[in-house]
């Protein structure tokens, strides 16, 4: 063939690239395969082009073969004519040779008949014999020599045809394939990326152009990694069991299948999962594996090892970057330094100064995947024991998921439905008003992104297309990157204060306070309420998860490790990082000190103003008033009799009732372990400081990475970090309490729906309105304590009266008096 049919044979692969991925029809792929290469160019060399789909995607081959064939119909009768004509005229020559018993001149007369037979004919003749079993039906039914001599001249031309089948490594013979296996397939390894859209390692495994094998390697034991992370609770292991159901139908909606292995061989060096890694590769003869990264470091440690040694024996094992926006590995304080460090603010000035990868616009889903001839042994995904349900003594089992079933749609479908809906609905409301507890304002779309079936490249292309942008919705996915990104910098992260003086901290050890609070009995409605919708649906909203943390630290003084590990066992969105990043946070010890204290009441009165979620939850105060429904225990008895409210009975007494008390006991309990260590805390801003990471000391002392003597060297570099103000008063006064802090970081939410005339009104008009007020109030209170502090004198005080509103028709068109007075 010559160098320009080569190009166009290579221009051709390109195009069959994209029939592959579904981007072209099968007949325009054809008609420009004839436009490249020409009409007898096409008719040699196609059917060799399409071979290897032959054991890939049988359906696709089967439609090109017909196209083909349909094309090219007129030709091949004519030459079937000419085909059969010289088959009849070499068995004559064959019989003469053998009835006169001479050689010599009939061989070389029949080598001058093969000399003479143009190269489209002898094609046609193989064309024929090999690709089409009717043709030699058609060649014996024409043969009218039935003598024994013909029989033994068919049989000597059917052991060569099978001869040549053999001899296929370097022979290739138009329209029929080397071997079922002639290509070595591609391991597909999936893990949290349970989908077909903008997946980057199924589509690479495509263009490879080899059959892919999809298989799920099942490790408990890596999954937990070194310390207690809880990285698979129940929830967790439940949505995976029915993730991995709905992705196998959408696996064998194009044609494929999910191989399930439960990881052996733990006495490896390196871990189980290699192990049977390297049997599937012995077992299918595979030289690539594709699978998508992970950031864990114990499983990115895990991936680094098994793509080393897979790749000493010979196999291409690559990983590649989609399950955050920006790689954790790659992120950088170079140019922007660490004060703030912890912030999202500090981390997406990393991000804009130190940029990475080109993102890219998300990858379509495939419409087929190349199938083996032969598919390795696997066990059933109820082998796994994912979904395994306890049982009682008397046998039955205890289906502790069924309202988890009926809460969720556990499949990449569902994701992109959920998707849509919240950018035609929720989002509208989702920068003002996503803390409500009572509205659907919120995406839910968090599991979806921790099991890999919503890509966050996906979600962040489609909010930003989305005729409403909230910069709100977006900045939760750098919130989300950040948490990656400290788990990659301090990976003891899920279990060990980052903060030296708070591992000292004065704990509870009260297991009854701790029950009460994971069963949702507190005798607080909206703690109780919250942490029944975590059991029943394993999901509840950002704003009732700061709520519930905050009562468990600050009021009932149990260590953030409890509430961790309980999250983690029973959130379907469970992640490690996140977890572990904004607990950290809650308990006082992260990089990042929460500014604020929720209280269980007035958060309540905040995100839920008439009651109806405490209604939703606990279905035994439905019947109290909105103005006491969140605190049940300051109604009077006939009320309670009415509403069927009994305490301890119906509805618990509380747990705790001197609030202000335990949250003073809390704020000198800081006090005190930060006196203690003191070397931890920076005497001129009242900043705690940390230990640097290894990392973070070689990009400040602009050194790589890996340079020798970083990692002993960070532990004598301490860093100031975000510190709360109520900590830094309150080391100069630690007798103190919190209500005498000027700081002090408790919302107070409403007090009460008609705690005064402003609050009021602007609650009936604009909730948002309310909340920012409260804000503005709270923001007042402390320029007027710092005042008082400094000495400075007290501002003036704006003076209002009531006005109307020149074209307002509603009952809310009279402002209150002083609406911009602060309360004295």
């Amino acid at each position: 063939m010559p160098t320009g049919g080569e190009d166009g044979t290579a221009v051709v692969r390109k195009l069959l690239r994209e029939v592959l991925l579904g981007r072209e029809d099968p007949e325009v792929f054809f008609a420009k395969c004839v436009s490249v290469l020409g009409h007898q160019e096409t008719r040699r060399h196609f059917l060799a082009v399409i071979k290897p789909l032959l054991s890939a995607n049988t359906s696709l081959h089967s439609a090109l073969v017909s196209i083909y064939q349909e094309y090219f119909t007129q030709v091949e009768d004519d030459e079937l004519e000419l085909a059969l004509t010289v088959s009849q005229l070499e068995m004559q020559e064959t019989l003469l040779q053998k009835d006169e018993g001479s050689t010599g001149g009939h061989t070389k007369e029949g080598g001058l008949c093969k000399a003479r037979k143009p190269e489209h004919q002898k094609d046609a003749e193989l064309n024929m014999s090999h690709a089409s079993p009717t043709v030699s039906t058609m060649r014996n039914t024409d043969k009218n020599v039935g003598n024994g001599t013909e029989d033994k001249v068919s049989q000597q031309k059917a052991k060569r045809s099978k001869t040549r089948r053999r001899k296929a490594g370097a022979q290739q013979v138009v329209g029929l394939p080397c071997s079922p296996s002639a290509t070595p397939p591609v391991l597909l390894w999936f893990r949290r990326d349970l989908r077909l859209c903008d997946n980057p390692a199924l589509i690479s495994s495509l263009e490879v152009g080899a059959p892919v094998i999809p298989v799920f390697i099942w490790s408990p034991q890596e999954e937990e990694g070194p310390g207690i992370t809880v990285a698979m609770g129940g929830a967790c292991k439940y949505w995976l069991h029915q993730g991995l159901v709905s992705f196998c139908s959408s696996l064998e909606r194009i044609g494929s299948r999910l191989i399930f292995r439960e990881a052996n061989g733990a006495g490896c060096h390196v871990g189980s999962t290699l192990h049977t890694l390297k049997e599937l590769v012995k077992e299918t003869g595979a030289r690539t594996v594709l699978a998508n990264g992970l950031y864990e470091p114990w499983l990115k440690e895990r991936d680094d090892a098994v793509v080393s040694a897979l790749q000493k024996e010979g196999v291409d094992c690559t990983m590649f970057h989609s399950y955050c926006i920006r790689d954790p590995y790659s992120v950088s304080t170079e140019g922007v330094g660490l004060r703030g460090i912890g912030s999202v603010s500090h981390f997406m000035s990393c991000c804009r100064q130190n940029p990475g990868s080109v993102f890219g616009t998300p990858l379509d889903p495939p419409v087929s995947l190349p199938a083996p001839s032969d598919w390795p042994l696997g066990v059933t995904l109820e082998e796994l024991g994912l979904a395994r349900m306890p049982r009682r003594k008397d046998g039955t089992t205890i289906d502790w998921a069924a309202n988890i079933r009926k809460s969720w749609d556990f499949s990449e479908e569902g994701a992109h439905a959920r998707l849509e809906a919240f950018l035609h609905d929720g989002v509208y409301r989702y920068e003002k008003e996503s803390g409500r507890a009572d509205a659907p304002n919120t995406s839910s779309l968090s599991p979806y992104l921790h099991f890999g079936q919503l890509s966050p490249r996906w979600l962040l292309w489609d909010a930003k297309g989305a005729r409403c942008r909230p910069p709100k919705f977006q900045r939760k996915l750098a919130w989300r990157d950040l948490a990656y990104w400290q788990l990659t910098l301090f990976p003891d992260l899920p279990w060990e204060s980052l903060r030296p003086p708070y591992k000292a901290l004065r704990w509870s050890s009260n297991s009854n306070h701790l029950k009460a609070w994971q069963r949702g009995r507190t005798g607080y409605p909206m703690v109780d309420a919250a942490m029944r919708q975590l059991w029943l649906t394993g999901w509840m909203n950002n704003y009732t998860r700061h709520i519930v943390a905050s009562f468990l630290i600050a009021y009932l003084h149990l260590p953030w490790q409890e509430g961790y590990r309980w999250f983690q066992d029973t959130l379907v969105d469970a992640d490690v990082a996140i977890d572990a990043m904004m607990w950290q946070n809650g308990g006082m010890c992260g990089l990042d000190h929460w500014n604020f204290v929720m209280h269980p009441v007035d958060a309540a009165m905040t995100c839920d103003p008439v009651g109806n979620y405490v209604r939703k939850w606990c279905p035994e105060l439905a019947d109290l008033p909105d103005d006491l429904i969140h605190k049940p225990w300051k109604c009077p008895a006939s009320m309670l009799r009415r509403a069927g409210v009994v305490f301890g009975q119906t509805y618990p007494e509380r747990i705790v009732t001197d609030l202000e008390e335990r949250r003073s006991q809390s704020l000198q309990d800081v006090a005190v372990v930060r006196r203690q260590h003191g070397q931890y805390v920076d005497k001129r801003t009242g900043c705690d400081l940390v230990p640097m990471p290894p990392r973070l000391v070689s990009e400040a002392l602009s050194l790589p990475h890996n340079a020798g003597g970083v990692a002993s060297a960070g532990k004598h570099f301490l860093l100031p970090v975000i510190t709360r103000m109520e900590f830094k008063y309150q080391l100069e006064d630690p007798d103190a309490d919190a209500a005498s802090n000027p700081y002090n970081a408790v919302l107070k939410g409403y007090v009460s729906r008609k705690r005064d005339e402003t609050i009021a009104f602007l609650n009936e008009r604009d909730f948002t309105a309310s909340v920012l007020y409260e804000g503005v109030q709270r923001k007042e209170r402390l320029e007027r304590d710092h005042r008082r502090m400094e000495g400075l004198p007290r501002p003036l005080e704006p003076q209002g009266r009531a006005r109307r509103t020149p074209n307002a028709k509603d009952r809310f068109s009279i402002v209150p008096g002083g609406a911009v007075k602060s309360p004295r």
